[in-house]
């Protein structure tokens, strides 16, 4: 993959490089607050990388000193029509724009890193939750905002509060708005890991993966997501089909070839 740049509608920079994506929202005079153009231009960098095969893993940050302090409500209530745009949804158990910014990482075939500093208050945490992995500074500040507003969370992000947390923690956090740190968010289950360096923390965790088949990789990600809250038996049949899937592709060949210390590259995963 040659180093790809490309800046999506003046408020996400995307860059390609070595198999490895890197997402920034580029709004740092803001904070990186949520307005209508920055929901678009992360569900169109979200679709860019779905079509990118070689893809391996992404890394989504924020420009600046904060991740995303949340929703930019001045300008999304300057068109009141905006809101209703980013909750219309024709099927209502599909993502609407708003729900996507988070959902979609979810459903891209690579592990997805959030490298979180600074503020990372409601809408933001929906999006850094819709990662795979938070890495986060342990003096960063994180919230459930939305009770502030006299609203609740909508974006997705309790798919992953209901994988993370009990119930009851989870209500609390939603319900009382509290601001809580990096550290405490590492106690709550909402922090994979703490990083004075959240950014190269998670890009080195990103290019260790880069040595695994991405078969492999993309199996597992497919298999957690769908399996972590389905029933046993169902759990059961999709790791026997994966693995017969994963037996029959290239890149299970080429895994033992590279045990044996050949130098051989990996072949685009399959679809899953």
């Amino acid at each position: 993959m040659n180093t790809v740049q490309k800046e999506v509608r003046q408020r996400v920079s995307l860059t390609l490089e070595n198999h490895v994506a890197r997402v920034q929202l580029n709004r740092p005079e803001k904070h990186n607050a949520l307005d209508f153009e920055m929901f678009r231009a992360i569900v169109e960098v979200q679709g860019i990388l779905a079509r990118e095969r070689h893809l391996r893993a992404v890394v989504l940050s924020g420009a600046g000193v904060d991740f995303c302090s949340g929703l930019d409500v001045k300008a999304i209530m300057k068109d009141r029509s905006g809101m209703f745009r980013l909750l219309w949804k024709w099927r209502p158990w599909r993502a609407n724009l708003a729900q996507q910014v988070s959902v979609g990482w979810r459903t891209l075939p690579v592990p997805v890193f959030a490298a979180v500093q600074g503020r990372c208050w409601g809408g933001g945490l929906q999006i850094a939750l819709g990662a795979d992995f938070r890495i986060v500074h342990p003096a960063a500040s994180l919230s459930i905002m939305e009770a502030r507003w006299g609203l609740i969370p909508d974006m997705g992000g309790t798919l992953a509060l209901r994988e993370l947390m009990q119930c009851d923690q989870a209500m609390w956090l939603v319900m009382s708005a509290e601001e809580f740190s990096g550290t405490r968010a590492k106690e709550l289950g909402l922090a994979t890991a703490l990083s004075d360096d959240p950014l190269d923390t998670a890009l080195q965790a990103a290019r260790q993966l880069l040595d695994r088949s991405p078969d492999t990789v993309a199996a597992s990600k497919r298999l957690y997501h769908k399996s972590w809250n389905s029933s046993p038996g169902a759990a059961l049949a999709r790791e026997t089909l994966y693995q017969i899937r994963i037996l029959r592709s290239r890149n299970q060949r080429i895994a033992v070839r590279r045990q044996k210390g050949e130098t051989v590259p990996w072949q685009p995963a399959r679809k899953w």
